[in-house]
């Protein structure tokens, strides 16, 4: 958290786009911790137009709401229900309102499969969904990879995991999106600048075509 209340952003470009009104696109950028996410999504918000929107990360929304953050099974298991809740609710916010293309989301709703202590059989029991009905809510995952410590993971005061847990729960991540057909990852690079061109090279490649042929056309 950098000590704002996180929000919904818009990417900060003009746009020509003549459209009145946008179906929007969900489209997941995910990854373990370190991974870069947080800084790959503050690219897009200042790199793309008006009509590709940011939600802020679920969790983070939780927990700077003030909900309890508890290492029980019991507590594991209510704030990641609160979680899916609040993601699906961002999720139903930009499209329902129709002002965007594409919704960048901070993770989806099945990254939390990754960090539930238990099976995949009870986490889509307790969020009353199945994994084949979020899949069909996202129309790509960008999943940029976790680095290993001689790569630039940093552990610190925010960010607590070892690089060995941070790396696992890159894998969990890796497997619980593993039957979405439209995946892109992202490896980890020694220079940030190489790994976040190829993030926004992808995330380029789902705007609306107006949107991307005006882009294009004023670079």
């Amino acid at each position: 958290m950098n000590g704002e209340f996180p929000t919904l952003r818009v990417g900060s470009r003009p746009c020509r786009c003549p459209e009145p009104s946008h179906e929007a696109q969900l489209v997941v950028v995910t990854g373990g911790p370190g991974a870069g996410k947080t800084a790959v999504l503050e690219l897009a918000a200042h790199t793309f137009c008006r009509h590709v929107a940011i939600l802020p990360e679920a969790a983070t929304v939780v927990f700077g709401g003030g909900f309890p953050r508890h290492d029980s099974e019991a507590g594991l298991h209510a704030s990641q229900r609160a979680i899916f809740a609040v993601q699906r609710q961002l999720e139903a916010l930009v499209v329902e309102e129709g002002r965007v293309g594409v919704a960048l989301c901070d993770r989806g709703t099945i990254d939390g499969r990754a960090y539930w202590p238990g099976s995949a059989e009870s986490f889509w029991e307790a969020m009353g969904s199945t994994s084949a009905e979020e899949l069909a809510r996202y129309m790509a995952v960008i999943h940029l990879q976790t680095p290993p410590l001689d790569e630039g993971y940093h552990q610190d005061r925010i960010r607590s995991e070892t690089v060995g847990r941070a790396r696992e729960i890159d894998r969990l991540i890796t497997s619980a999106w593993s039957d979405h057909p439209r995946r892109v990852f992202v490896p980890p690079a020694i220079e940030f600048s190489s790994k976040s061109a190829v993030a926004l090279a992808a995330i380029r490649a789902t705007l609306p075509g107006c949107c991307r042929a005006l882009e294009s056309s004023s670079t």
